[in-house]
C-alpha cells in the first residue's frame, strides 16, 4: 500500500503537488514523514546540493519538477524552507491526522482485548505502517543506525509522546513486548525498521487489509486446530496419565488458572498432536496450534514461534482455549552441548521461566524426545506424559480400525506385531493404498500396505515387518529334547501359578534357550516380546538405557513375557568396566528387573563375566547343555519321520549317538536345507549332523559307560 502527500502550501509556485488517492490516510503519514525530515534533521540527507537522495519521495512530496533541473537551478535552500513550512502546517492540523480506517479499527479491537494504552496504540500504528509503507521506511533510514535509547527518543519526536511513555511501552514487561506484537529487536545499532520487530511478516499487511476478530490476525503464526482423527479409546496405553490430566485440565479451564503447561513426548507418529486435539474436543474448548511455517511455506524460526505463542497467550487469555506448541525442539533443544551453544529458550531463560509460570492459556508442549531439555524448564511443567508406541493389543485394534478393509486378519496381526508401529505410520500407509483403489486386488493391497510400512520402519532404523511368526515353534518341539540341569517343567508349572519370575538361561548356542521362552509363553497363554542385543544397544550414550526401559515398559503394558537374548552384551561385570556407560547399562538393567512384575527371561551363551549383582537378581539360573545320546537318537527318529525318511539303521543310530556336542538348533539348521537341497535319507542326515558338529570342534563320545 503506497500513499502520496499534498503539500499545497509550499510557497514556491514551481513546486508541484501530487493528488492523494486516500485523503483520510494522508495527514498522519505526511505528519510522520515531515517530522523525520524537519525536527529530526532527515532533510540533510534528503535534499543534497544538486538533487534529491530519493526521487520517489521527492515526487510523493510534490517536488517532481525539481528532479530533472540542472545543478545550478536546483534550489536546495528553497526546498528546505518549503519543508519547514509544510511541517508547521501539518503540526497545526495534527488533531485531524488519522490512521487508515482498517488499521484504526484493528488497533482498537486489539487495544480492547489487551488493554493497550494510547501510547501503545500509537506505537503499534506507526510500526505497522513502517513495515508496510516503503516511503515511510525509506525516510526513516535517514535517521541512521540507532541504539535502543535513540529509538525511544526518535519515536517520542515522531509520535509526539513523552519519552518515558515510549520507554515503558517498549519495555520487556510492557504489553506490546509481552504480547509479542512489537519488540525492540537486535543488539547494537541498526535502522529503525530493523529495531522495531513485528509479530510476523504478514501481520502488518493483515492489520491494514483485514477487519476481523483480533485472533484472526495471528493466522500466519497461530491457527485453529483441525478436528482429531482419533479418540480417547486409542490411548488406553496412557490411561494412568489421562486419569489425572483430564480432570486437571477441566478444573484449570474453569478456574482460569495461570501457568498451566503439559509436556507430551514420545517417538514420531505416536499420536501426541492427536491426543491434544482429542482432549480439547472432550473439554469443549478451542485449540490453537503455533505454526511452524508462514503463509509462504517458509519455516518460522524458533524465536518467531515463541513470539507467536506469546501473542496467542495475550489474545486468547479471555477465551476458553488451549494452545498446542508442536516440535518444541525448535526452542527448547536447538542448542548444542558439544558446541557450547545454548538453545533459543536458554538464551532468554529468565523470560521463558516467567512465561511458563504466568501463561494465562494452558499449553501443550510436544517433542519427540525429552532429552536435552533444560531441567529448569521441565520442573515448570505441571505434567510430563510419555506417549510410547501403543501396546500390541492397542496396535491390533488400531490397525484393524484403520485398514481392516484393506487387510485380512493375518496381515493385520503381522503389522501389529511390530514394536515400533506408530499410529501415524499406519494412517499414512493406509491412505496411500486406499488412494490406489481398484488398481490393487486384495492380495496386492496387503502387499502394498506391508511394503509401505516396512520401508518407513527401516528408514527409521527399525526392523521391517516379517511375513512369518518369529515366535512360532517347530512342529517337532518337545521339552524332552532339552538337556537342562534342573526340572524346567516344574519351573514352568510354578510360573503358571505365580505369573512372575526372573530366569537366566545359559549354555552353548542352539541348546533351546529361546525356544523354551516361546514354549513357556504359549503354555502360559501370554504374548511374547523377544529382544535381541541389537534391538537394545544404541550408538549414543544413554540410548541403550532408554531402550532397556522401553522394552520392560512395553512388556508391562502388553502383559507379555519378556525375553532378552544375548544379555551378556550389557550385563558385563561392572568391576571390569572401562567406560562410564558400561556401568550405567548394568544399573539400568538391575533397576528394570526389580521393578518388572511379569515374567522375564534372559539368555546368554557366555555365563562367565556376567555381573554378580545381576546374577543374584535372577530367581533361577538354568543351564541347557548338549543333547545326551538318548535325546540325539530320539531327535533323529523324530526328524526322519517329519521329513518322510525311512527310520535310521542301528549303525546310523550308533554313529549319531557318539557325537557329543549336538543341539536342537543343529537339527533345525540342517533340516532347513531340505527346502532347497533334499536330504534324501537318514544316513545323509547323520552325515550332515557330523559335519555340523565338526565345525564346532566336535568330538565323538567315548565308548563304554562314560559319557
Amino acid at each position: 500500500m503506497t500513499f502520496s502527500f499534498e503539500l499545497s502550501d509550499i510557497d514556491d509556485p514551481d513546486i508541484t503537488t501530487v493528488p492523494s488517492p486516500d485523503p483520510k490516510a494522508h495527514p498522519l503519514l505526511r505528519l510522520w514523514i515531515l517530522r523525520i525530515l524537519v525536527p529530526l534533521k532527515g532533510h540533510r540527507k534528503f535534499v543534497r546540493r544538486g538533487d534529491f537522495a530519493d526521487d520517489d519521495i521527492a515526487i510523493a512530496l510534490g517536488f517532481g519538477k525539481w528532479i530533472d533541473v540542472g545543478r545550478n537551478e536546483f534550489d536546495a535552500k528553497s526546498i528546505r524552507a518549503a519543508l519547514v513550512a509544510q511541517h508547521a502546517k501539518a503540526e497545526h492540523a495534527r488533531d485531524r491526522a488519522r490512521a487508515p480506517a482498517t488499521l484504526a479499527r484493528n488497533v482498537k479491537r486489539v487495544a480492547k482485548l489487551l488493554d493497550l494504552t494510547p501510547a501503545d496504540c500509537r506505537i503499534l500504528e506507526f510500526v505497522v505502517l513502517l513495515h508496510n509503507e516503503d516511503l515511510l521506511d525509506n525516510v526513516a533510514d535517514w535517521l541512521g543506525s540507532l541504539v535502543t535509547s535513540k529509538v525511544h527518543s526518535a519515536l517520542a519526536r515522531i509520535l509526539c509522546l513523552p519519552v518515558r511513555q515510549v520507554v515503558d511501552a517498549l519495555a520487556p514487561r510492557g504489553i506490546l513486548a509481552r504480547s509479542g506484537l512489537v519488540t525492540i529487536g537486535g543488539l547494537g545499532s541498526m535502522g529503525l525498521r530493523s529495531k522495531l520487530d513485528l509479530l510476523s511478516r504478514s501481520f502488518a499487511d493483515q492489520m491494514l487489509t483485514v477487519s476481523a476478530d483480533p485472533v484472526s490476525l495471528l493466522r500466519d503464526t497461530v491457527v485453529l486446530a483441525p478436528k482429531p482423527e482419533l479418540s480417547l479409546s486409542d490411548y488406553g496405553h496412557v490411561d494412568t496419565s489421562l486419569a489425572i490430566l483430564r480432570p486437571y485440565l477441566r478444573e484449570v479451564l474453569t478456574a482460569r488458572r495461570a501457568g498451566v503447561n503439559v509436556f507430551f513426548h514420545g517417538p514420531p507418529g505416536t499420536g501426541k498432536t492427536q491426543l491434544a486435539r482429542v482432549l480439547a474436543r472432550e473439554l469443549r474448548c478451542d485449540l490453537f496450534e503455533v505454526s511452524s511455517e508462514d503463509s509462504d511455506g517458509d519455516p518460522v524460526e524458533g524465536e518467531g514461534r515463541l513470539r507467536a505463542w506469546r501473542a496467542a497467550q495475550s489474545m486468547l487469555s479471555r477465551r476458553r482455549a488451549m494452545i498446542l506448541f508442536d516440535e518444541v525442539e525448535d526452542v527448547l533443544d536447538d542448542g548444542s552441548v558439544f558446541m557450547g551453544r545454548r538453545s533459543t529458550a536458554q538464551t532468554r531463560k529468565a523470560w521463558m521461566n516467567r512465561m511458563l509460570e504466568e501463561t494465562p492459556v494452558p499449553t501443550f508442549w510436544l517433542s519427540n524426545s525429552i532429552h536435552g531439555v533444560d531441567p529448569a524448564f521441565l520442573r515448570r511443567f505441571d505434567m510430563i506424559v510419555e506417549l510410547p508406541v501403543p501396546s500390541r493389543g492397542q496396535r491390533q485394534r488400531l490397525v484393524q480400525q484403520t485398514c481392516g478393509d484393506l487387510a485380512g486378519p493375518a496381515c493385520v496381526a503381522r503389522i501389529a506385531a511390530s514394536d515400533h508401529l506408530a499410529p501415524a505410520l499406519v494412517t499414512r500407509a493406509s491412505t496411500v493404498v486406499r488412494t490406489l483403489g481398484k488398481t490393487l486386488d486384495d492380495a496386492g493391497a496387503e502387499r502394498a500396505l506391508e511394503h509401505l510400512i516396512g520401508n518407513t520402519l527401516a528408514a527409521q532404523g527399525h526392523p521391517r515387518l516379517v511375513r512369518h511368526d518369529p515366535n512360532r515353534l517347530p512342529e517337532t518341539y518337545d521339552l524332552a529334547f532339552l538337556n537342562p540341569d534342573t526340572d524346567i517343567r516344574a519351573i514352568a508349572e510354578g510360573l503358571k501359578a505365580n505369573r512372575s519370575g526372573r530366569l537366566c538361561l545359559y549354555g552353548p548356542p542352539g541348546t533351546g534357550k529361546t525356544a523354551f521362552g516361546r514354549w513357556l509363553a504359549h503354555e502360559l497363554d501370554l504374548p511374547l516380546q523377544t529382544k535381541r542385543a541389537s534391538d537394545i544397544l544404541g550408538p549414543y550414550v544413554g540410548t541403550t538405557e532408554q531402550n532397556l526401559a522401553l522394552a520392560f515398559r512395553q512388556a508391562e503394558q502388553d502383559g507379555a513375557l519378556l525375553m532378552i537374548d544375548e544379555v551378556d552384551s550389557f550385563l558385563r561385570d561392572r568391576k571390569e568396566a572401562q567406560r562410564p556407560w558400561e556401568v550405567t547399562q548394568v544399573n539400568e538393567m538391575l533397576t528394570q528387573m526389580e521393578a518388572f512384575t511379569g515374567i522375564f527371561i534372559a539368555s546368554t551363551n557366555l555365563m562367565d563375566g556376567l555381573d554378580q549383582a545381576a546374577l543374584r537378581r535372577f530367581d533361577a539360573k538354568i543351564r541347557l547343555g548338549y543333547l545326551n545320546p538318548e535325546q540325539v537318537g530320539r531327535m533323529l527318529h523324530a526328524y526322519c519321520s517329519s521329513l518322510g525318511l525311512s527310520a535310521p539303521r542301528p549303525s546310523e543310530m550308533a554313529t549319531v549317538e557318539r557325537i557329543s556336542n549336538l543341539t536342537p538348533g543343529d537339527f533345525t539348521a540342517i533340516v532347513r536345507q531340505n527346502h532347497f537341497r533334499p536330504i534324501g535319507s537318514a544316513g545323509r542326515l547323520v552325515e550332515l549332523l557330523e559335519g555340523e558338529a565338526a565345525l564346532k570342534g566336535g568330538n565323538r563320545r567315548p565308548i563304554g559307560f562314560l559319557r
